[in-house]
C-alpha cells in the first residue's frame, strides 16, 4: 500500500492506510497498547490490540522504523485528532539498543545540562520541540533570502580558506594548506564589497570562524552570519535596509512557523514601523542614570546596558529592536568610513534585538587613497599582501558608496524563539570546549 503521511490521516477517517516512521513513543496500559511513530509531518498514535502484532515489537526500542497499517478513527485525543485501529505492524529497521536520553519528553535546556544536551545532540533532534528550532531557523533563513530578492540582492558563497586575516586581528583558525600558512575567514566581508561591483546589491548566508577563548551565552567559534552589502546607499537608507530584514522576518516566520513557536512558549514580537535610533552617549546617559551604573565615556555597550535599552525601547519607543548609533570613529574596522559631517564618529549602527546585539552595520570607505590610508594607520596591514590586494583592487577600478551588515543567523533565531544560550540555536554548537559531534 502506498505510504500516507502523518499529517494527512486524520483527512481519511474509516480509510486503511499505511504509515512508515520511527518509534517514538510505547504506552501499554493493560490490554490496550499505544504506540506512537514519527515522520517528518509530526506523530501519530495507533492502537494495537492484537498480541501477534504486538509480539512483533517485543524488544525494540525508541527509533525502530517501523511501518502500520490500519483504518483510520477519528479521536479529539490523539495526536492530530486521529489515530489508527486494527493494525498491522511491519518491522523495516529494528533498534534494539536503548536511547541515552528520552526523547518524548521536553529536554531540559538548564544552563547546568547543555553539555549532556549537545553530547547527546545526534538523537536528540528527533524530539519534536527540539528540531522545532530549526524548523523556525529554516523559516529565518528562507524570509531573509525572499527579502532579499524582493529588493534585487544576489546571492553569491564566498571562500572560506583565506592567505590571511581578513580583518587583521589574531583571533584567526590558521592550518597548513599544502606548504603554507591559510586562515579560516573570519567573515565573507572582503567578498561581498567587491561583490557590489558585479552586482550592487549581494548577500550570502554562510559560515564564519572566530578565535575567540570565549565560553559565553552569546559567543561561539563557528557561527552562521547573513552577510548583506549594498551599492549607491546612504547611511539611513542602509538603516531601512536593515531593520526591513528584521520586521520581514519577524511577520514571515510567525506566520509560517507559529505552531513551532507555540510550543517554545515564543512571544510575538513587538516592532516599530521605523526601528528606532538612539546614540551611544545617550543610551549610556540614560542608563546611568536609571540604574546607577555609571558607563558615560565608554566606547562599547555593556551586556547589561544591551538588555536595559531593550526594556527601554519597548516601553517607550514600542519596540524590541533598536538602533544603536554614533560610534566613535577611533574604534571602527579599517574598512569603515567616517562621517563626514563629524569626523569623530564612524558612520556605524548596532542593531540591538531582545537584549543582545544581532547585526553591525556601517558605510564602507569606498575612495582607494583613503581606504590604502586606513589599512596601514588602523589595522596596520600591507596593501600588497595577498590578504588584501585583490580585495583593494575593486576599489582601485571603480566601486559606489555603499555599505553593508552582518546579522549573526543562532542569535537571531535565539531571540525569536526565546532562548538563553546561542548554543540552543546551533544544530552542532562549537566552542572553546566542544567540537564533536
Amino acid at each position: 500500500m502506498t505510504r500516507t503521511l502523518i499529517r494527512d490521516i486524520a483527512s481519511r477517517p474509516g480509510e486503511t492506510v499505511t504509515i512508515q516512521g520511527w518509534l517514538h513513543k510505547k504506552r501499554l496500559l493493560g490490554g490496550l497498547n499505544f504506540i506512537t511513530l514519527r515522520d517528518r509531518t509530526g506523530l501519530a498514535q495507533s492502537l494495537i490490540d492484537n498480541k501477534e502484532e504486538i509480539e512483533k515489537l517485543r524488544g525494540l526500542q525508541t527509533g525502530s522504523i517501523l511501518a502500520f497499517t490500519g483504518v483510520v478513527t477519528a479521536d479529539e485525543r490523539a495526536p492530530g485528532g486521529a489515530e489508527l485501529h486494527d493494525v498491522t505492524v511491519e518491522v523495516l529497521v529494528p533498534v534494539t539498543f536503548e536511547s541515552p536520553i528520552e526523547i518524548d519528553k521536553p529536554l531540559d535546556h538548564k544552563s547546568e545540562n547543555l553539555d549532556t544536551l549537545f553530547e547527546n545532540r545526534v538523537i536528540g533532534l528527533r524530539n519534536t520541540r527540539e528540531a522545532n528550532i530549526f524548523k523556525i531557523q529554516a523559516a529565518v533563513k528562507e524570509s531573509v533570502r525572499q527579502y532579499f530578492a524582493r529588493e534585487e540582492f544576489t546571492e553569491f558563497n564566498s571562500p572560506k580558506l583565506l592567505p590571511g586575516a581578513s580583518e587583521g586581528g589574531a583571533e584567526v583558525f590558521t592550518l597548513d594548506y599544502f606548504g603554507k600558512e591559510a586562515t579560516l575567514a573570519q567573515s565573507g566581508q572582503f567578498y561581498k564589497q567587491i561583490m557590489v561591483g558585479v552586482f550592487e546589491r549581494s548577500y550570502e548566508i554562510g559560515s564564519t570562524y572566530r578565535a575567540e577563548p570565549s565560553a559565553t551565552t552569546r559567543h561561539m567559534t563557528e557561527y552562521l552570519t547573513i552577510d548583506a552589502e549594498v551599492g549607491f546607499v546612504d547611511f539611513q537608507e542602509l538603516l531601512g535596509f536593515a531593520g526591513g530584514l528584521l520586521k520581514a522576518v519577524a511577520s514571515d516566520v510567525w506566520v509560517q512557523r507559529e505552531p513551532e513557536l507555540k510550543s517554545w512558549n515564543a512571544q510575538p514580537i513587538v516592532l516599530a514601523e521605523n526601528i528606532p535610533q538612539l546614540g551611544l552617549e545617550e543610551i549610556h546617559e540614560l542608563y546611568s542614570k536609571a540604574t546607577g551604573e555609571d558607563s558615560r565615556g565608554e566606547k562599547d555597550m555593556r551586556p547589561d546596558e544591551e538588555k536595559w535599552v531593550t526594556e527601554y525601547a519597548k516601553k517607550n519607543l514600542g519596540s524590541e529592536a533598536v538602533f544603536v548609533t554614533q560610534w566613535p570613529a577611533s574604534e571602527m574596522k579599517f574598512y569603515h568610513r567616517k562621517s563626514t559631517e563629524n569626523p569623530e564618529i564612524a558612520e556605524r549602527a548596532d542593531l540591538i534585538f531582545r537584549g543582545v546585539e544581532i547585526a553591525t552595520i556601517s558605510m564602507r570607505e569606498n575612495r582607494y587613497d583613503v581606504l590604502v590610508e586606513q589599512l596601514k594607520t588602523i589595522a596596520g596591514g600591507d596593501p600588497e599582501s595577498d590578504g588584501f590586494k585583490y580585495y583593494l583592487s575593486a576599489f582601485k577600478y571603480g566601486l559606489p558608496v555603499h555599505g553593508g551588515f552582518g546579522m549573526g543567523l543562532e542569535r537571531l533565531t535565539q531571540k525569536i524563539v526565546g532562548l538563553n544560550n546561542i548554543k540552543e540555536a546551533t544544530l552542532f554548537p562549537r566552542d572553546i570546549n566542544r567540537l564533536t559531534p
